[in-house]
């Protein structure tokens, strides 16, 4: 699994095996466990707040209000943008129009960028996606948007050397995903969002299981 360069990679091991327990028990019980290193940013996760700013009072995220991580929510698509060029305010404007003008304030916002169905599982996902620009960063903040997350490594353009969606997100608060999937199948959709942090006692961010709840349709998509 892609992880952004200078975080830990994700490794899973086969801790104990079912064959190698077998003989420790009577009875035909055995049991099998795996081990697992992992990046607090480094599968679909979301930032805490201290991942951000270096300030002493910064949250981390066990101290992050839960409400933060699951709500209304909608997805818009701007996956006609290339890799590494900035998606701007303008762009935002559109795709909130053609997903029928769903946005409200307070929703979490989901950016279908593409490109986790263009490179996913190759080395290119690490480096050729589109970012928001400046601009777009305070267009987020000005829609009032509760959270935001990407189907990319990062909201900000890999070529960019300031970072500008992290750095609004360090002077506001807000946080955002990174590494989402399958956002294509929920674009232009009002949905319940969920993706809860792990419990990570001073996390700088965590792992996620994030959904989108359709009102009215199965997990198959059927209503």
């Amino acid at each position: 699994m892609a992880v952004y360069p200078g975080h830990i990679k994700t490794v899973i091991w086969e801790h104990v095996s079912h064959a190698e327990m077998a003989s420790a028990f009577e009875g035909g019980f055995s049991y099998a466990s795996q081990g697992l290193l992992l990046s607090d940013h480094g599968p679909t996760h979301v930032d805490a707040s201290s991942h951000l700013d270096p300030s002493a009072d910064a949250p981390s995220i066990d101290q992050m209000p839960l409400s933060t991580f699951y709500g209304p929510g909608i997805c818009v698509d701007v996956s006609a943008a290339e890799p590494r060029t900035d998606i701007g305010p303008d762009e935002l404007d559109r795709a909130v129009a053609a997903a029928g003008d769903l946005l409200q304030e307070g929703d979490a916002l989901l950016l279908h960028t593409g490109t986790h169905a263009r490179y996913g599982g190759t080395p290119e996902y690490s480096r050729e996606y589109p970012g928001l620009s400046a601009q777009a960063a305070e267009w987020i903040v000005q829609r009032g948007v509760r959270v935001f997350g990407v189907d990319s490594p990062s909201p900000d353009n890999p070529a960019s050397p300031t970072y500008p969606v992290h750095m609004m997100c360090r002077r506001t608060g807000l946080t955002h995903y990174e590494n989402l999937t399958n956002l294509d199948r929920v674009v232009g959709r009002r949905f319940t969002f969920i993706g809860l942090p792990l419990l990570i006692r001073g996390g700088t961010g965590s792992p996620v299981r994030a959904i989108a709840v359709l009102e009215g349709e199965t997990s198959d998509g059927k209503t």
